[in-house]
């Protein structure tokens, strides 16, 4: 698929600088930098959808772990203590 980018002279000059700097094309540079982008949107968008599911599941069942006792296990975690995983419990 071929594609017309129109863009700005300056963006032009700093894609041409930093695609020599790395001795690849300004159209490598290019692609690079869009694949970069969509994967950054794509991570989002599961991100987002995930915490969708999660926040219908957590009003359908009333089920979800206090913040606070999830950051003690995480906190217990990294100090390399042993930490029991809390579990869901009703909480609404």
């Amino acid at each position: 698929m071929a594609v017309s980018l129109r863009i700005p002279e300056k963006t032009k000059r700093r894609v041409e600088r930093f695609a020599r700097s790395r001795d690849i094309t300004a159209h490598a540079f290019m692609v690079t930098a869009i694949e970069e982008q969509l994967s950054a949107e794509e991570s989002r968008a599961a991100f987002y959808a995930e915490a969708e599911k999660r926040a219908a599941e957590f009003k359908k069942t009333g089920k979800g772990i206090p913040a606070e006792e999830v950051f003690d296990y995480l906190r217990k975690r990294v100090q390399g203590k042993l930490a029991i995983r809390p579990k869901a419990r009703k909480l609404v």
